[in-house]
């Protein structure tokens, strides 16, 4: 009798370990459905210090290390369990993740096709982890991961999780359709499952769908207040709507999730958004100072914000630095490029790194008025320091960007060129204005004035053209100031023209009167025509091997004058 109670106990701590032991898997996966996986890690953690051998637990100690930026440490532990353990089925799926994040296609495929053999395709918690694995690696193969996700769903009928997990392998795929139906089939299963319904707001979301996604947000709050994810996303939805709504759900989610220093930045995120500044440079030394080795880069990044806010450029360079040497590239966006390019500007930085920051914003962002609003942020600067040549360059690009640029664009990328003495630029850009606006002065004036530096001697008359436009448009303009500012000028151009390549002192004189009809009182035109009427009159000339020569003039090459054409964007 005495050994039947011993068995009978036996056999009873064994059940209730066993069911310990299943609590703590569980708890473990519900932490990382909460995205807890710090929290996750350590239950793992105990699980395995237990039993080194049990390869769900490894399985899933390995995945929260993922989750947590320790590839390096998944791999290992899944390397090691596995030379004990090389038949078991979960643990190569651990390890064909890893080698997907390492971007190990053909390796990773071998791991599963083994895993599945090994299970004989009849373990959808394997299934289920490939399909996870695929889903999360940018490696990975969505289409891969739906089959076997459908093959798990028919071996395991009543697991929410397995369906979530096909959702976002088909919203991997962007098929929004079978995505929506995927999570709705998880909460058919399980209407409490407060992820699907998060999943299906995230989808929404990405389409922009405002009025939709946020009651789903809501509503996952609402079927598990403790899921602390919703709390995040909402804190950053109305993180530039409504403050105190954002501060609301940051406060939750502050409290629900693990503590690091990535939830230790949303705080110091938060004290930016309300442009307490130095408040938000305090907050994130403090989270790096208690961060350890593992600072969230984006802690420099708030920094540097802050103090370009500031005006503090010293110290927006030096965090900058830093942050885009602790950032991955993957999550650099276009507001970080472009922001550090108008930093680096004002230490008259190397320009080639300078633009090649701004490109890559432009080249990222895929909202128009964002590129447009970068590209003027850093023409400007580059015009704040005088520098026309890369402003010129910059709102150059503005007439690429804009479906229907103006005046103000061609005026800003051609005058800029001009005073960069890029005059072959500033004509053509002046060429796409008067193509543009044929009736404007203004066009004819700057085209003139571009081709009369590039023609600096005057021998082609390539401003002839368009100075007889701006003469004809000027006196026939009710603006009399038209006649001063552009047509004298345009008169001008004519008088040497006509006298130093034409060898025509009548028709230059002629000029000369005509300026003196507009304004009697023009000193140079009276001391010009003066000189012009006692000068000898100029002898025809002869050619000489295909050079032009008149007696008494320096051997000067001549041809044909020529006309401005209407230009494309240059």
């Amino acid at each position: 009798m005495q050994r039947l109670k011993i068995i009978l106990l036996s056999l009873t701590l064994l059940i209730s370990g066993s069911a310990l032991f299943a609590q703590n898997i569980e708890e473990g996966k519900k932490l990382m459905n909460y995205e807890k996986y710090i929290s996750a890690q350590g239950v793992f953690s105990s699980l395995v210090s237990a039993n080194p051998n049990n390869a769900e637990a490894v399985y899933w100690l390995g995945q929260a290390m993922i989750a947590n930026n320790n590839l390096a440490g998944a791999k290992g532990l899944y390397q090691r369990t596995l030379m004990n353990n090389p038949n078991a089925a979960l643990l190569l799926v651990g390890m064909g993740h890893v080698e997907l994040l390492e971007n190990k296609i053909n390796d990773a495929r071998q791991r599963f096709e083994t895993a599945i053999s090994l299970s004989k395709a009849k373990d959808a918690a394997v299934l289920t982890a490939i399909g996870k694995a695929n889903t999360e690696a940018k490696a990975g193969d969505a289409a891969y991961a739906i089959e076997k996700l459908r093959l798990a769903t028919e071996l395991n009928k009543k697991s929410a999780d397995i369906w979530v997990n096909l959702g976002n392998a088909y919203r991997k795929m962007s098929d929004g359709s079978n995505a929506i139906q995927a999570y709705q089939t998880a909460l058919s299963i399980d209407p409490n499952y407060a992820r699907a319904s998060f999943m299906i707001g995230k989808l929404y979301q990405t389409q922009g769908q405002e009025t939709i996604f946020l009651p789903y947000y809501n509503d996952a709050i609402a079927k598990d207040a403790n899921f602390a994810p919703a709390y995040e996303l909402l804190a950053t939805y109305y993180y530039t709507r409504n403050i105190v709504k954002a501060k609301e759900n940051l406060d939750m989610y502050v409290k629900l999730a693990d503590v690091n220093s990535r939830n230790c930045y949303l705080q110091a995120a938060y004290f930016y958004a309300l442009g307490n500044n130095k408040g938000a440079i305090d907050k994130a030394n403090e989270c790096i100072a208690t961060s350890g080795n593992d600072v969230y880069p984006n802690l420099y990044g708030i920094e540097a914000y802050a103090y370009n806010k500031l005006g503090d450029s010293v110290s927006a360079k030096k965090y900058f630095d830093t942050y885009f040497q602790k950032q991955s590239a993957e999550n650099l966006g276009p507001a970080d490029y472009a922001t550090y390019s108008t930093v680096l500007l004002k230490f008259q930085s190397n320009t080639a790194a300078i633009n090649a920051n701004m490109e890559k914003a432009i080249m990222t962002d895929t909202i128009t008025a964002n590129r447009i609003n970068y590209i003027n942020s850093i023409a400007s600067t580059y015009l704040g320091v005088k520098d026309y040549a890369d402003a010129a360059y910059w709102y150059n690009k503005l007439l690429y960007m804009k479906k229907d640029f103006g005046k103000t664009d061609l005026y800003n990328a051609g005058y800029n060129y001009y005073r960069a003495d890029k005059y072959t630029s500033a004509d053509s850009v002046f060429g796409v204005y008067i193509s543009k606006y044929p009736d404007d002065i203004f066009g004819y004036n700057m085209a003139a004035l571009a081709e009369a530096r590039i023609d600096s001697t005057g021998a082609q008359g390539l401003a002839k053209a368009n100075y007889e436009k701006v003469i004809e448009l000027g006196l026939a303009s009710a603006d009399t100031s038209a006649k001063k500012d552009y047509v004298i000028p345009a008169y001008n151009y004519m008088v040497a023209y006509y006298y130093n390549v034409k060898n025509d002192k009548t028709t230059a004189i002629s000029y000369l009167d005509k300026i003196l009809a507009i304004d009697p009182e023009n000193q140079k035109a009276q001391d010009n025509k003066k000189k012009l009427l006692a000068a000898p009159v100029l002898k025809s000339k002869t050619t000489t091997g295909g050079k032009t020569k008149a007696k008494g003039e320096d051997t000067k090459t001549k041809s044909k004058p020529g006309t401005t054409k209407t230009k494309g964007k240059p």
